[in-house]
């Protein structure tokens, strides 16, 4: 399933304060389409840099859950932005694997868990109380909260991406 990539807009035309934010970032393809919501864009940018900077998952597990997300809503951009992050920060070829297969035989326990409550959230949109339990069991509050709006945050990504056919910054 391929979507027609969107023009860009034109960051000159953009406000200062807006033009700044999305420059200020590495010039990746989402921010500068970001920018069609110029009202949104603003709280968009800082939610995206607080799920990857502020986020109580360790680094591997937080990249694990976008991974699975971004396969599952086969957002060919969100895989390939966030396989290189996923390697910068030590996953390994079968973290990734797992994490486009839902195959976790290879993973220790907590990275299956991880992926097995992605799935059940992206499945299911909540958990219910036994698998909410469980979870507890590998994950703090915090982090159980972090990982469920980890997984929102970017099944919104995703769903922006495909829409607006939003494509690596080579393939350009």
């Amino acid at each position: 399933m391929t979507t027609s990539e969107f023009a860009y807009p034109d960051l000159d035309a953009l406000s200062p304060d807006l033009r700044e934010a999305v420059t200020s970032r590495a010039s990746l393809n989402i921010f500068r389409m970001i920018t069609h919501t110029p009202g949104l864009a603003p709280s968009f940018l800082a939610m995206a840099s607080d799920v990857l900077q502020h986020n109580s998952l360790p680094a591997t597990w937080r990249e694990l859950a976008i991974l699975r997300v971004g396969y599952r809503y086969h957002a060919d951009y969100e895989t390939y932005q966030h396989e290189r992050i996923g390697r910068a920060i030590g996953l390994d070829h079968d973290a990734i694997t797992a994490a486009k297969s839902g195959s976790t035989e290879k993973l220790d326990p907590d990275a299956t868990a991880v992926l097995r409550l992605t799935d059940l959230l992206l499945d299911n949109h909540t958990l219910t109380d036994t698998e909410r339990d469980d979870a507890l069991k590998t994950l703090t509050v915090n982090q159980l909260s972090d990982l469920t709006l980890t997984v929102g945050f970017y099944q919104l990504v995703c769903n922006f991406l495909n829409t607006f056919g939003v494509r690596p910054e080579e393939a350009i």
